[in-house]
C-alpha cells in the first residue's frame, strides 16, 4: 500500500502529475487535463503553441483516459505492453516513440534502481509516462517550473535528454567517488571491502550502460531520417545533446575499465595472500616432521627400541629431533632464497 501512495503522489484522477503549455515567448502556463483536452480541440490556437502532460502509469486510469482523450500513435502503447526496456526512439506514425531508461529519483546504486520513461512527441503535444519517480523528468520539471523557455517539442525533448546526460555524468562522478574510496582501503589491504563493494558497483554501472547505450545510435538514425517540423535549429540542438550523452557514455565506460582493473589488482592481492598463508602452512609441517616421525618409531609397542634403558634417553632424542628440524628449516629457507 505504502508503495502504491508512493508512485501515485501528485496525479489526479487521470494520472497526470503535470501539464504545461509553452508558447515560446516566456515562462509555461500551468494547466490541468480538462484544460489540455480543450486547448487541443480549439480550431483557433497559435501554432507556436505546444503542451506537455507528464502521466503516472501506476494509476489505473491512466492508460484508458490517455486512449480516450488523446490521438497518439499505436506503437506508442505497444512499448508500454512491452518486456524488453532497451533505450530506442522511432518516428511512427508522423510521431516520435521513445522508450528511455532512467534512474530513480533516489537512486542508490543498486540494480532495482532503475526503470523507464515512454514518451511520444509530435509538433504541438508530448507526453511522457512513468510508473516511478525518475530522477531526469524531474529535473526537467524543476526547469520549466523555474522559468526555462521551450519554443518547440524538439527543445523539450532535447532538453530531457541533457538532463539524463547530466544525470549519468553524476552517477559516473559518484561512482568514482566509490572507487576512489575503495582503492584507499586497498592499500590499507581491506580486500574483503573492497571485493564486495567493487562488485555490486561494477553490476549496477554495467546495467545502466547496457540499457542506455542503444541511446546515441537511435538517436543519430533520428538525425539522419527527421521529421518533417523539426527545424535545421532544433537538429543542430538534438546533435549537440546526442554526442553529450555519449561523452557521458564514453566516460562510464572509463570508470567499468578502472573498475574492472581494480578488481584484477583485488584478486593479484588475495591470491599473494593465500600464498602466504600455504606458505607457513608448509613451514609449519616441516616444523612438526621430525617430531612426527621420531615419535612415530618410538612409539611402536616392539622390542629393541634405541635408549630405553639409557637415564639420559630422553634428552638425546629431543637433541637428535631438535638437528633434523634445524636441518629442515635451513634446507626450506635455502630453496626459498633460490
Amino acid at each position: 500500500m505504502a508503495s502504491l501512495l508512493t508512485h501515485a503522489y501528485g496525479s489526479d484522477h487521470t494520472g497526470l502529475i503535470v501539464g504545461y503549455r509553452f508558447s515560446g515567448l516566456g515562462a509555461a502556463q500551468r494547466i490541468d487535463a480538462t484544460e489540455a483536452v480543450a486547448w487541443m480541440k480549439c480550431a483557433d490556437r497559435d501554432n507556436a503553441e505546444f503542451i506537455w502532460m507528464h502521466f503516472d502509469l501506476a494509476r489505473a486510469g491512466a492508460e484508458k483516459w490517455l486512449r480516450q482523450h488523446l490521438a497518439l500513435p499505436d506503437a506508442f502503447y505497444e512499448v508500454l505492453r512491452e518486456g524488453t526496456r532497451a533505450s530506442r526512439i522511432e518516428y511512427i506514425d508522423g510521431s516520435l516513440v521513445a522508450v528511455i531508461n532512467d534512474v530513480l529519483y533516489d537512486f542508490a546504486f543498486n540494480s532495482s534502481s532503475i526503470s523507464t520513461l515512454w514518451v511520444a512527441a509530435d509538433s504541438r503535444l508530448v507526453v511522457t509516462a512513468r510508473q516511478h519517480a525518475l530522477r531526469s523528468v524531474d529535473r526537467l520539471r524543476n526547469s520549466v517550473r523555474t522559468g526555462a523557455v521551450l519554443a518547440t517539442t524538439t527543445e523539450l525533448v532535447v532538453h530531457l535528454l541533457r538532463d539524463e546526460a547530466d544525470v549519468l555524468v553524476g552517477i559516473t562522478r559518484t561512482g568514482i567517488g566509490k572507487v576512489d574510496e575503495i582503492e584507499d582501503t586497498l592499500l590499507a589491504d581491506r580486500l574483503d571491502l573492497n571485493r564486495v563493494g567493487l562488485g555490486s558497483l561494477r553490476r549496477v554501472l554495467v546495467r545502466v550502460q547496457r540499457l542506455l547505450a542503444p541511446e546515441p545510435a537511435a538517436l543519430f538514425r533520428l538525425l539522419n531520417r527527421p521529421p518533417a517540423w523539426m527545424s535545421e535549429h532544433d537538429l543542430q540542438e538534438l546533435r549537440q545533446s546526442t554526442e553529450e550523452f555519449s561523452a557521458a557514455l564514453s566516460e562510464m565506460s572509463a570508470l567499468l575499465e578502472r573498475i574492472k582493473l581494480l578488481q584484477e589488482e583485488v584478486a593479484s592481492r588475495v591470491n599473494e595472500q593465500n600464498n602466504r598463508l600455504l606458505l607457513l602452512l608448509s613451514v609449519v609441517t616441516v616444523f612438526g616432521l621430525p617430531f612426527t616421525v621420531v615419535s612415530g618409531l618410538f612409539g611402536m609397542n616392539v622390542g629393541g627400541i634405541p635408549f630405553n634403558e639409557d637415564k639420559n634417553g630422553f634428552w638425546i632424542i629431543v637433541g637428535l629431533v631438535a638437528g633434523f628440524t634445524a636441518a629442515a628449516v635451513w634446507l626450506l629457507f635455502r630453496w626459498r632464497r633460490k
